[in-house]
């Protein structure tokens, strides 16, 4: 069966996306790992299925796949995507897209960038999760030098370090342990930020099932969330990944509001049965 399907990326933090709207595509993990391969796949940081919605509520299901075929519960630069997409067909600027996270409302900008209500934060323990009572602003793990980072959930769960010079941090080397650390039931995003003013954040993040990306939206959500509670920011700021900027803001109803560019790469055609089921 070929299938179309077409390459997006939000800062790069890029996306096979395909329309299961119609008919089951039969999206296995294994399958899904598989297409994400960079060497025998299309290649991609996650793997989006548009599913059909909810009518009056959602426009559209987003079900995420990472490149290990986990499913993720949250991506704000997919969402963008996916925002551009159901824009571009129903000729309306504000659609809402619904994961197994929650729903979360997205607006076209004039500019040609989105912004997506990401939902909000979520502090207590048991929301991020984490294994045990804590405080979620001072947690209890260390690797080297690094130490004391801040969690919270959105969507999906986030750590954030906080270091005064992001180029001397080994992210590669510390992410895949801090992630699958004992303290994370269901593993967990792990942000490194360097704070350059009041209002600008430097963050990269290493990706639960995904490893290094070039922008992960919940992330830079995660980042000023935590920064703002730690009295380092205030509730809005720009924060600037490897592959670009995104503005956020925490309004004082504790929404979330993310806002960046999106970008299709290609579109073509894919035999789904040629990849393991």
């Amino acid at each position: 069966m070929m299938v179309p399907f077409r390459k997006m990326h939000g800062l790069g933090n890029d996306f096979v996306m395909l329309d299961a709207r119609a008919a089951d595509l039969g999206m296995t993990p294994a399958r899904a790992a598989a297409l994400a391969d960079r060497r025998t796949g299309i290649g991609c940081d996650q793997l989006i299925l548009l599913e059909p919605g909810a009518p009056g509520l959602a426009d559209v299901f987003m079900r995420i796949r990472n490149p290990d075929g986990s499913e993720a519960g949250a991506c704000g630069n997919a969402t963008r995507c996916v925002a551009s997409l159901l824009a571009a067909e129903t000729g309306r600027r504000r659609v809402v897209v619904r994961t197994i996270s929650g729903d979360l409302p997205a607006e076209a900008l004039p500019d040609g960038r989105f912004t997506v209500d990401m939902g909000s934060a979520r502090l207590d323990w048991r929301e991020v999760p984490l294994a045990r009572a804590m405080d979620t602003l001072h947690l209890p793990l260390a690797r080297g030098v690094l130490a004391d980072p801040a969690a919270c959930s959105m969507g999906n769960p986030h750590a954030t370090f906080f270091v005064p010079d992001l180029d001397a941090v080994p992210v590669a080397a510390l992410g895949p342990s801090l992630e699958q650390d004992p303290i994370f039931p269901e593993r967990a995003n792990i942000g490194f930020v360097q704070v350059l003013g009041p209002e600008h954040l430097r963050l990269v993040v290493w990706e639960r099932g995904a490893g290094l990306t070039l922008a992960c939206g919940s992330g830079a959500c995660a980042a000023l969330v935590n920064a703002a509670r730690r009295g380092l920011v205030g509730r809005r700021a720009t924060v600037s990944l490897p592959g670009g900027d995104l503005e956020i803001a925490w309004r004082a109803d504790g929404h979330v509001l993310m806002t960046g560019p999106v970008a299709t790469a290609f579109t073509g055609e894919i035999e789904l049965g040629a990849f393991p089921a």
